[in-house]
């Protein structure tokens, strides 16, 4: 999606870019009902427009880009924070990244599960500057120690993804949160089915960032780590490129560091945005079979939202522009 090129002076202020994305997989336009859809439209639309707003009024992209997955990380519709999916333990693990694309900056956590908002913990963890990631007990004792709000586990459990594990575990499966509408016993309601959740942004200043956060894959094995906390594959920003958050089969989205591959092929071969995520997402990713898709956002505010799979749950707004928000193709 091209916008007119900005000015590349640094003192000239930009004009903001805010995209969201709430997961992308097997969604069925045949069985989503016209209420449902609506419930995702407004979501996706009262969180991307607050974050456009915190944008306006000179909030970095950093900033911008946290504020929107706290909220998308505490509406129980997706599989984030509140909402987020069980593993085959019946348990909670959540991961979280974030990253300044003006310094290349980055802090993530994984295998938490009483840390209430993981991407405020990713984002005091790049504040801190000590390490990048930090895992389970330690990510948590970490936490505590910043004065950051803890829960007890049953505060990211629904009855709604309680019912998807037991469906899931049933086959033996692991499945991305969107996967099950194709199989012969849905394990997923259409109105359950949300994702891995990520926000990038363009702020007045220039600067680039990117924030996604997860709740795994439902019946993942105790200890799964996926894409999103790792720097690289599912989350990664660079003023120099682009800002870029992904969704999907995390192990496959690993295996090609998807997100650092994007950025790469615009640093070292000159592709454009658009050119550099439909290459990583229709080609490379397909080539070994992984399915999703991903935001991105360059230094010129052009966007991407490639995605292989039926649907991609996204939003975006651009300076005072009236956000667009979309589910399907």
């Amino acid at each position: 999606m091209n916008i007119p090129t900005q000015n590349d002076n640094a003192s000239t202020p930009r004009v903001p870019v805010i995209a969201i994305h709430g997961g992308a997989g097997t969604i069925s336009a045949g069985t989503t009902t016209p209420e449902q859809a609506a419930a995702y439209h407004e979501a996706l639309r009262h969180i991307v427009a607050t974050a456009q707003a915190a944008l306006l009024q000179g909030a970095s992209a950093l900033d911008a880009t946290c504020l929107a997955v706290e909220l998308l990380e505490d509406c129980p519709l997706f599989n984030a924070g509140h909402g987020a999916v069980f593993t085959h333990e019946e348990t909670h693990e959540l991961d979280a990244a974030v990253m300044d694309g003006a310094t290349l900056a980055a802090g993530a956590v994984a295998g938490v599960c009483h840390v209430r908002r993981p991407v405020r913990l990713a984002r005091a963890v790049l504040e801190d500057g000590a390490h990048v990631l930090l895992a389970g007990a330690g990510a948590e004792a970490f936490a505590r120690e910043r004065g950051l709000e803890m829960v007890e586990p049953s505060y990211f459990s629904t009855e709604a993804r309680r019912q998807q594990l037991h469906r899931v575990r049933d086959t033996g499966r692991v499945v991305v949160d969107h996967e099950g509408a194709a199989m012969t016993h849905a394990p997923l309601d259409e109105d359950r089915k949300f994702g891995t959740v990520g926000a990038v942004a363009l702020d007045m200043h220039g600067h680039l960032a990117a924030a996604t956060s997860t709740g795994g894959m439902t019946n993942k094995r105790v200890g799964r780590i996926g894409d999103s906390p790792l720097i690289g594959a599912g989350t990664y920003a660079d003023d120099a490129t682009a800002a870029v958050s992904c969704t999907g089969s995390g192990e496959m989205f690993i295996r090609i560091a998807a997100a650092h591959d994007l950025c790469a092929r615009m640093a070292y071969a000159g592709a454009t945005l658009e050119a550099a995520a439909r290459t990583v997402v229709m080609e490379s990713l397909s080539a070994i079979g992984g399915t999703g898709g991903l935001i991105a956002v360059d230094r010129h505010g052009n966007l991407a939202l490639p995605f292989n799979t039926e649907g991609m749950y996204r939003a975006h707004a651009h300076g005072r522009e009236t956000p667009k928000t979309a589910i399907f193709a």
